[in-house]
């Protein structure tokens, strides 16, 4: 709440925020909302209710956007400032705790903290290690914040995965990665290794079956220490020898009507207006006359444009890391296109 709405108090009574603004430590109502919102999450996580939780936890998160939008009734540049720019701050201090302990941060971004423990752990010593660097961490911001504002921390750091084996490709173009963007295998209950993507082509639907796939086995090998090379490169053959046209099809879904779209007209969009009924999302493939949608009919794929722009794309942010690339590796196969 801003000075302006509160009742009296001095300096004490507030905690400074961005932009001018100051908020109540008694006379507010976020934080009340916050707080049986976060109670409600913590209840559904102990029965187990995941969908609840994370159902909650969108609710949670959609504070910011509502109170950053001018369209609430509680619109306030500097409520939703304070929150992204305090968020910063969290970030940014709990980074400097931790590398004043000795350890190395590997990426943090809004609500993670990537951290390189000792590679010579195994793995019950490190899931220890990370419990308690999250202990260690949330002792910190009890401290700080009872210290510097005269408050109660209701911040939760917790360990939430151990990745044996991980990889954090930069964006395209970057020089940096994105914590939205990464892989890494993790063990199961049942001791299995497990392979976790985020981000990556892998995952994303708006590639190709043939990019996901591809990728998905390129991340195994490489995290199990298998020969990857002869992988690519048959792939690469199958693919020119027209085995995998079942894979080459993109999907994209139409985000408005076909004559809303002007200039720079999309792939899908120019498949979808030579189709009678398109729907909302358009199948198509690439062919050397651009894109056509898949209707049954007879369609030769253009299969450089599949090599050059899904292949190559989703090899080359792995292989960086293992001192080769794509055309490297298949250098002989390029004349076949």
């Amino acid at each position: 709440m801003h000075e302006s709405q509160s009742r009296g108090g001095g300096d004490d009574a507030f905690i400074p925020g961005y932009l001018g603004a100051r908020f109540s430590k008694e006379v507010n109502i976020l934080p009340e909302l916050i707080a049986e919102l976060w109670e409600e999450r913590e209840r559904a996580k102990v029965e187990d209710n995941r969908a609840l939780a994370h159902a909650v936890k969108i609710i949670m998160n959609s504070f910011y956007g509502v109170l950053g939008s001018s369209g609430c009734r509680f619109f306030s540049p500097q409520l939703a400032s304070s929150i992204t720019r305090r968020g910063h701050e969290i970030i940014g201090r709990s980074r400097d705790f931790i590398e004043e302990r000795g350890l190395t941060v590997l990426y943090g971004d809004t609500d993670s903290l990537f951290v390189l423990l000792d590679p010579q752990l195994d793995a019950g010593s490190a899931k220890r290690a990370g419990g308690e660097l999250a202990a260690a961490l949330n002792q910190y911001w009890r401290d700080t914040l009872r210290e510097e504002y005269g408050i109660a921390s209701h911040l939760e750091v917790e360990q939430e995965s151990l990745f044996e084996r991980f990889l954090m490709p930069a964006v395209r173009g970057a020089a940096k990665g994105s914590k939205k963007r990464y892989a890494g295998t993790v063990r199961g209950a049942d001791g299995a290794a497990g392979l976790v993507i985020k981000g990556l082509e892998a995952v994303r639907t708006d590639w190709t079956p043939l990019a996901r796939t591809f990728q998905k086995e390129l991340l195994r090998r490489v995290f199990a220490d298998e020969p990857f090379a002869g992988y690519i490169k048959e792939t690469c053959a199958r693919l020119a020898q027209g085995e995998l046209d079942g894979q080459l099809v993109y999907a994209k879904r139409l985000r408005r009507p076909l004559a809303q779209y002007h200039k720079n007209v999309p792939p899908h969009v120019q498949a979808a207006r030579k189709m009678k009924n398109p729907g909302r999302t358009v199948r198509y493939v690439m062919t050397a006359a651009g894109p056509e949608p898949v209707d049954g009919r007879a369609i030769k794929p253009d299969y450089a444009h599949y090599m050059e722009k899904q292949l190559k794309p989703a090899a080359d942010g792995i292989l960086h890391f293992l001192g080769t690339g794509f055309e490297q590796v298949t250098e002989e196969q390029l004349s076949i296109f």
